[in-house]
């Protein structure tokens, strides 16, 4: 309960009791006690659980200043997705079944999370993103256990488009180094997916000490490093993942290698020329004009 209550959602309801009504504070208190059950209820089970109406569930959400039901789950399910272990990620509602319903669970989740980010895509953080990467002299790039998976993938895309891109590994301690030692006017864009590893929120913490943009590419508003970003894209989950969901957060990275590419800098068609060349002295991709099948 105690740790429960140090969380904005959580606190918030928390702060409103004394100003809800008797239903409203028995609502207030059901998901106080019981997040975990709550975030998995339609208002109606909700309502049902509490002994209220559903009336009552809409009106106590938009008490606490949410637009509707699906927001108030949304934050709901951010601060539950933060506390659960692994084993608590293992019992959650639709986890048994076969592998075709396996499949099916993946791919509507995703599909659920890829729409709620076109419906809610910052553009104008997504524009920013695209002008400092332009900009800056040199960008590194950062992810740790699960996002650095991310990282590598905007990392190595970069390098398609730029020069000066450096791919780190979060959990290596020799980061700190390498930020400390960065040139003055140097980019850091971390990657962050729930858990969020503490070694991510130190190098943040390192970067705003060295004066640097730091931009965060997150799954959740609760994310503990976007307090030290100049600017943060979130592509939040509508569901809580077993280990984590990869569409929204690499359809982020292929906007921002879209809007490179297509600004049509000389430099990055000079660039791009120099990498396929290089590719072509050294023999690194198939070509089908030198490996053609012998007769």
């Amino acid at each position: 309960m105690n740790t429960n209550l140090s969380h904005p959602v959580i606190k918030d309801i928390a702060a409103h009791l004394d100003s809800l009504t008797p239903k409203g504070r028995i609502l207030g208190n059901y998901i106080i006690q019981n997040p975990r059950k709550a975030v998995f209820m339609t208002t109606k089970e909700l309502a049902e659980a509490c002994q209220v109406s559903e009336a009552t569930v809409v009106r106590f959400v938009g008490k606490l200043g949410y637009s509707g039901y699906g927001d108030f789950l949304q934050a709901l399910r951010d601060f539950v997705d933060t506390g659960l272990s692994l084993p608590d990620r293992v019992d959650l509602p639709g986890m048994n079944g076969a592998g075709t319903a396996h499949l099916q669970r993946v791919l509507l989740e995703e599909i659920n999370n890829l729409r709620h980010l076109y419906e809610s895509a910052d553009m104008e953080a997504i524009a920013m993103f695209v002008d400092r990467i332009a900009a800056s002299p040199s960008v590194y790039v950062i992810g740790s256990r699960l996002s650095y998976t991310f990282a590598y993938y905007l990392g190595w895309s970069l390098t398609k488009v730029r020069k000066g891109v450096h791919t780190l590994n979060g959990s290596d301690s020799t980061v700190i180094d390498s930020l400390t030692n960065a040139r003055e006017g140097a980019l850091v864009i971390i990657i962050a997916t729930s858990r969020y590893p503490n070694e991510l929120i130190k190098l943040a913490r390192v970067s705003r000490r060295c004066h640097q943009t730091l931009l965060v590419i997150t799954d959740s508003k609760l994310c503990p490093l976007i307090q030290f970003a100049d600017k943060a894209i979130v592509a939040p989950s509508r569901s809580i993942p077993l280990i984590g969901y990869s569409a929204a957060i690499s359809s982020i990275i292929n906007c921002l290698i879209l809007e490179l590419a297509s600004r049509r800098d000389p430099a990055t068609k000079a660039h791009q020329e120099r990498l396929e060349q290089a590719y072509l002295e050294n023999d690194i991709l198939f070509n089908p004009h030198t490996h053609a099948p012998r007769s």
